[in-house]
């Protein structure tokens, strides 16, 4: 697979696109969901190669945004799931509903002010890692002893890892251009919000499937839609 510094960004953004376009035409967009999720550890581990490996993050106190296919596969893995964590005494779902209830409506500083902690992280770890949307994977620092300052509350401030923010952007708008193209709802949601609506909606996948968007109310990218779409559109010419 080909990184996003040998060919430049753009370049990195069309090719993902198109491989993302034929994916979600043939196989569907969990397919193209995964599609991504390796093209960003592929990557990634390119763009990082010879750097100390990732360190835990104070990220899991950020607001979380999710494209639409990450908070059904999301959803149906906290399904899943829940029987077996509930034997352990962890309700995950009851916790985001629990943090959607506190946290809704806030933006990324209030959020970050409330130091309220991810719903899936559980004696510091983080239960729905392998399905994790690509804002978390896109977060990671390589400075262990700033984390565990913030976490602690001591920094307010991470370096986070640039290739990791940058192969995560490239990927997400090009899986949005890609969703955009086959008529799906394709903006960025608020995690806990979209899960919530996702959750109490049986019926909420098949109409996202169908064009609808069934998690609008959890959007958070609406003033910034207009200036994407037609960016896309400008790079297909």
């Amino acid at each position: 697979m080909n990184h996003a510094a040998e060919h430049g960004a753009e370049a990195f953004f069309s090719e993902q696109r198109g491989a993302f376009e034929h994916t979600l035409a043939t196989a569907g967009p969990e397919a193209a969901l995964l599609q991504a999720w390796d093209s960003f550890d592929g990557n990634v581990a390119i763009q990082c190669e010879g750097q100390p490996p990732v360190a835990c993050a104070s990220c899991c106190e950020l607001r979380v945004t999710a494209l639409a296919p990450e908070v059904f596969v999301l959803a149906n893995y906290l399904r899943a799931t829940a029987p077996t964590l509930a034997g352990h005494g962890i309700h995950l779902i009851t916790a985001v509903r629990e943090i959607d209830a506190a946290t809704r409506g806030q933006d990324e500083t209030a959020r970050v002010a409330m130091r309220q902690r991810c719903a899936f992280v559980v004696k510091g770890v983080c239960l729905i890692h392998r399905v994790r949307p690509l804002a978390c994977r896109g977060h990671a620092s390589h400075d262990r002893r700033a984390c565990v300052d913030a976490a602690a509350g001591r920094v307010t401030e991470v370096p986070f890892s640039g290739p990791h923010q940058m192969v995560r952007m490239l990927l997400q708008s090009a899986l949005q251009a890609a969703l955009r193209q086959h008529g799906l709802a394709w903006g960025a949601y608020e995690l806990n919000h979209a899960l919530v609506l996702a959750l109490d909606a049986p019926d909420a996948h098949a109409a996202w499937l169908q064009g609808a968007d069934p998690l609008a109310e959890a959007a958070v990218d609406l003033e910034q839609r207009e200036a994407m779409a037609a960016g896309f559109d400008e790079i297909r010419r």
